[in-house]
């Protein structure tokens, strides 16, 4: 009787020559999915790979039809830009579920947006509801796209909660009510036909930041997200960081205010029972007409006075908060984004007053303090390159 058959393709040791090949290789490919076309350079400063081996390893890519290789410029000097060579027709889907909208987008493997389209959505609606809308959403920017549903890789859904790793459920206490012990992704994934990968708002949101904001080549990036909740998406050491379960940069649930508003999260006087929109809002119940996300956005814009002092009372124990994680963290941007973000220094400049006296002048002075760019998109952006983030292996 003979013994098994030997496989005939090449093995390599962890420490050979072929394995630290592969690896560097993986790095860069890796780099080029999260971001998109990169000249070497950048690819350099990414990986923490010299630019020799760099220069090695991508025309090694390029001579096994793994990238494209285009001449570019970068600081006014000439530049190759290196970008994957993706299946034909190939697209991945972002679904963003907020308090009241629905956001779906369809991106290409080199982060061009296909298709996006947002809705109005219910206060408190029922998940299900959602997920039937989002459904018809993504089939309607497919059909208007051209694209079939054997295209799509995969779709990243984006909620406003954390999200246990081990068991992909919302965590309790961090979510809406409506959300808990609502397993999306087996229920999307049973609607869709198609692999599902979950997470919360602010992580996606980091995500995005990297890819479509200004602070791309960031290696440390904190994203605050302030909206019915507040939560912190962080991309450390060029990666997006999720810790051991998943929850991480639950900054809404560091405490501000000793002993004071009950939390959804059982405690009390969190950041985010104190600061929130929906804290803002109740506290400006009976005081003014404003009842709404938008009504406070456009009360502040106009200079309503009300307004101004509670979202400047809320960005106080904000700047203070991402203080006290800068000095932890060092990043080099911390960026705010969610709906207040669209009054620009009306938001910065009560943070940055706070952010100042609860920080290192050293760590001050090296992080940049902004807003997002890409309004309420972030999300679905993020959950869509998640996708990609996540075939980035089975490229090479």
């Amino acid at each position: 009787m003979t013994g098994p058959q030997q496989s005939s393709a090449p093995t390599h040791s962890p420490g050979s020559q072929g394995s630290l090949r592969k690896r560097n290789q993986q790095r860069v490919v890796e780099a080029l999915v999260r971001v998109g076309a990169s000249t070497q350079a950048d690819l350099a400063r990414r990986t923490g790979l010299s630019t020799a081996t760099i220069s090695n390893i991508v025309s090694t890519m390029a001579k096994n039809g793994l990238v494209s290789l285009t001449p570019t410029t970068s600081s006014g000097r000439r530049a190759v830009s290196v970008q994957l060579l993706a299946s034909d027709g190939a697209i991945a889907a972002g679904i963003g579920f907020g308090r009241r909208h629905l956001r779906v987008v369809l991106i290409y493997p080199d982060y061009q947006i296909a298709a996006e389209e947002s809705i109005v959505l219910p206060q408190k609606y029922d998940p299900r509801v959602g997920f039937a809308l989002a459904q018809e959403l993504l089939d309607k920017l497919l059909v208007e796209t051209g694209t079939s549903w054997d295209a799509l890789t995969g779709v990243g859904i984006g909620i406003p909660g954390a999200i246990d790793n081990r068991d992909l459920m919302p965590v309790l206490g961090t979510v809406w009510a409506e959300w808990a012990f609502v397993d999306v992704v087996v229920e999307m994934e049973a609607r869709l036909g198609v692999p599902v990968i979950l997470d919360n708002d602010a992580n996606l949101g980091s995500v995005a930041e990297t890819i479509w904001g200004p602070f791309g080549g960031a290696r440390n990036l904190v994203y605050l997200k302030v909206g019915s909740g507040i939560g912190a998406g962080l991309i450390l050491n060029g990666q997006p960081f999720n810790g051991a379960t998943g929850v991480t940069g639950e900054v809404g649930h560091v405490q501000v205010v000793q002993d004071g508003r009950a939390c959804r999260c059982g405690n009390r006087g969190c950041l985010e029972a104190e600061a929130s929109i929906s804290a803002m809002l109740e506290r400006l119940a009976g005081v003014t007409d404003i009842e709404s996300t938008e009504q406070l956005v456009d009360a502040a814009l106009l200079g309503d006075v009300a307004a101004i002092r509670v979202i400047e009372d809320a960005a106080r124990m904000i700047g203070r908060v991402i203080g006290d994680l800068a000095s932890i963290l060092s990043p080099e941007v911390i960026i705010i984004g969610g709906p207040l973000a669209v009054l620009g220094e009306g938001i910065l400049e009560p943070v940055s007053r706070a952010f100042e006296r609860h920080v290192l002048p050293l760590v001050r002075d090296a992080t940049a303090l902004v807003t997002s760019t890409l309004d309420d998109r972030g999300e679905a952006l993020g959950a869509a390159a998640l996708v990609f983030h996540r075939e980035a292996v089975r490229v090479l």
